[in-house]
């Protein structure tokens, strides 16, 4: 019954076989592979795009950060919502990568609106070189909520960013499951709705550590190898990184994997929410699910073996007060897993 996140689970076995297939002779190194070449032929075809320069680094904080890096000057700030992971969860990595350019926080919801976008955007550049200048925009898919941008969202970002000549850039940590749930392909989520840039986030979703950062043009490709190489982010053994990904696309199990996270959140969610004390935020879109239930249903449940996290308060206090929980499925989430859940939340005397 754990469903504290998906960053939790095992890594799948065919996984693990691609990497012990990489395991014999010798290959180049820095990313001058075969398994590196293979994978960035095979990510421009998913991608439907010649266009596209691929790099692997293997967290998703390095990438989001030297991704932005490459997008924005140290005098730029960069436009983004008050709960995304750049903001809460990266220990300003995004700042510390691009030497200094800092964070305009977006209205005060998951996702950032058109209207609140343009009007943050419109409020920079008016102090000439005593402020900061417009950088581009970053959006979370799905969100640190489990909300999905939908493609119009993301075209109607698109309009705005241009309309002040910058430039977007997607931390897609989840980006399978995104995708699984708009059930569009991934040009249409991406440079098709003007994204400029991508993280293409697989660890979330199964592997092991690899994260791809993916460009839409040639126009940052070296400024990004540099980068990489002088935050000590390049893997001189990268085969190891491209064979993760390269097993990970391989007879589409990567979304075989959020179909299946997704599937299994839905179901957990639809259960939940029949049960008497528990308040659903919204309806569940991929793999997360966000409820209110009263302190004393989250003691017994934890007590009961379940893990999850709470997001609004602790276990200790008055019985009575809701607290929200976070449940997150992960492709390895099974139906015994929910089963076992839900027959001790039916217990909970609430």
């Amino acid at each position: 019954m754990n469903f504290s996140s998906d960053n939790t689970s095992p890594v799948p076995n065919q996984i693990l076989d691609k990497i012990m297939g990489a395991n014999y002779g010798h290959q180049a190194s820095y990313g001058e592979d075969d398994y590196m070449c293979e994978l960035t032929d095979r990510i421009k075809d998913i991608f439907e795009t010649e266009e596209a320069r691929v790099y692997l680094v293997s967290t998703g904080t390095a990438a989001n950060s030297l991704a932005l890096a490459c997008l924005s000057n140290p005098w730029d700030t960069i436009f983004c919502s008050p709960i995304s992971h750049l903001h809460q969860d990266e220990c300003n990595a995004p700042e510390f990568f691009t030497g200094g350019a800092k964070l305009t926080l977006v209205g005060q919801s998951d996702k950032i609106s058109p209207e609140e976008l343009y009007t943050a955007m419109l409020s920079e550049e008016t102090r000439g070189i005593h402020g900061p200048q417009r950088g581009p925009v970053s959006i979370t898919q799905i969100t640190e909520k489990g909300r999905c941008y939908s493609l119009k969202e993301i075209h109607q970002i698109s309009e705005v960013k241009s309309k002040f000549n910058s430039q977007l850039h997607m931390d897609g940590a989840r980006f399978a499951n995104a995708l699984s749930a708009l059930n569009c392909s991934p040009a249409e989520m991406t440079w098709m709705a003007g994204v400029d840039a991508v993280t293409f986030g697989c660890t979330k979703n199964g592997l092991m550590g690899v994260e791809a950062v993916i460009f839409f043009s040639s126009e940052h490709a070296r400024e990004f190898e540099l980068r990489r190489k002088r935050a000590g982010h390049l893997f001189s053994k990268n085969r190891y990184l491209a064979a993760q990904m390269l097993g990970y696309l391989d007879n589409n199990l990567w979304l075989e994997l959020a179909k299946s996270s997704n599937k299994m959140a839905k179901k957990l969610s639809r259960l939940l929410g029949i049960l008497p004390y528990v308040k659903l935020h919204h309806e569940t879109e991929a793999n997360m699910i966000f409820a209110d239930m009263p302190r004393k249903a989250h003691q017994e449940l934890f007590n009961s073996g379940a893990k999850y996290y709470l997001r609004n308060g602790f276990l200790e206090g008055d019985l009575d007060e809701f607290v929200t929980g976070r449940f997150v499925c992960s492709w390895s989430t099974t139906e015994e897993d929910i089963k076992a859940f839900i027959t001790a939340a039916q217990k909970v005397n609430c």
